[in-house]
């Protein structure tokens, strides 16, 4: 599979994409979603933030005390702001409706970077697989992307296109006042969006081979305790220096086939931002680590804010 693919993004341009994971959880695993209204709510709030983010959605899962969202962007910047942007507007929407502030005040949210094949096929296996996890099942749970993969996409007579909406159905359906007339979503009978119409399924199914089969032994044999910690607490600790080390050995092979201290002044410029961005660290610790003066890992990532691609 390619993990680098082109796609036209929200803002009307097309540019080289890749996947990134979105964890998002509530203070001490507080419940986010307590009526089946606001799961809703939650997936269209995913969705307006990844048009204003300019990031393509490939797959979702929403449960009661947290989400999952998996997208493609062209760098880490753009995914980091999508980030950050739900965890706003979700945060809004909650206290407006529960009169509870501060529900996600101090949630550290951070996209993560799918560096490698294997890495990309067992996170979106993972992610619709929270919906057995949480004791149901994942062809009838609503609140997931799954529904988008290997269907039928005929349009039903019920469905209709958001684009078509009034302000005043957009402020009550999709809960924003952002012009909406150039989306693909679709509304189901019951104002639900159509998750074919909203997740980038071609993507879903060509990560695994345009197998059916395929995807539903990885869902059934994923280990969530090991994707748990790698996708939603592994990126917020702070490891000490000798398990940082080894945590970023696994990077430069997953990589570059080739051990830390092996690595070209290059390919240490090219995985430092990558580090800094995805795991919780320091730059005096990159700069022990990698073996670079502190100013260079300093200026590396300063030119960094820019699009930048993983290997």
């Amino acid at each position: 599979m390619r993990r680098i693919v082109q796609r036209v993004l929200p803002d009307g341009q097309a540019y080289s994409v890749q996947p990134f994971h979105i964890c998002l959880r509530g203070l001490e695993q507080a419940i986010l979603c307590r009526e089946e209204e606001d799961y809703d709510t939650m997936v269209k709030a995913i969705c307006v933030c990844a048009r204003r983010k300019n990031v393509i959605i490939i797959i979702y899962a929403v449960v009661s005390n947290h989400c999952h969202v998996a997208v493609l962007s062209r760098c880490h910047a753009d995914a980091d702001s999508f980030a950050q942007e739900i965890k706003r507007i979700y945060a809004q929407l909650f206290q407006r409706k529960y009169g509870v502030k501060n529900i996600l005040r101090r949630i550290e949210i951070k996209a993560i970077c799918l560096d490698s094949d294997q890495h990309v096929r067992n996170a979106l296996a993972y992610i619709p697989k929270n919906a057995m996890d949480n004791g149901a099942s994942v062809y009838e749970y609503l609140w997931t992307g799954f529904r988008a993969m290997f269907a039928s996409r005929q349009v039903s007579e019920n469905c209709r296109q958001v684009a078509n909406l009034t302000f005043r159905e957009r402020v009550a359906i999709m809960h924003t006042g952002d012009k909406l007339d150039d989306v693909p979503w679709l509304l189901d009978g019951e104002n639900h969006l159509v998750p074919s119409s909203i997740c980038d399924w071609a993507y879903l199914e060509q990560v695994y081979n345009n197998d059916p089969g395929f995807f539903l032994r990885l869902v059934g044999g994923v280990n969530s305790a090991e994707m748990q910690y790698e996708l939603e607490e592994k990126p917020y600790q702070m490891l000490s220096d000798t398990e940082y080390y080894k945590m970023v050995e696994d990077v430069c092979l997953r990589w570059f086939k080739a051990g830390l201290s092996q690595l070209s002044l290059a390919q240490k410029h090219r995985i430092i931002p990558y580090l800094f961005r995805t795991t919780k660290t320091t730059e005096r610790q990159l700069a022990r680590i990698v073996g670079l003066p502190l100013d260079r890992i300093s200026s590396i990532l300063q030119i960094a804010k820019g699009p930048i691609l993983g290997g």
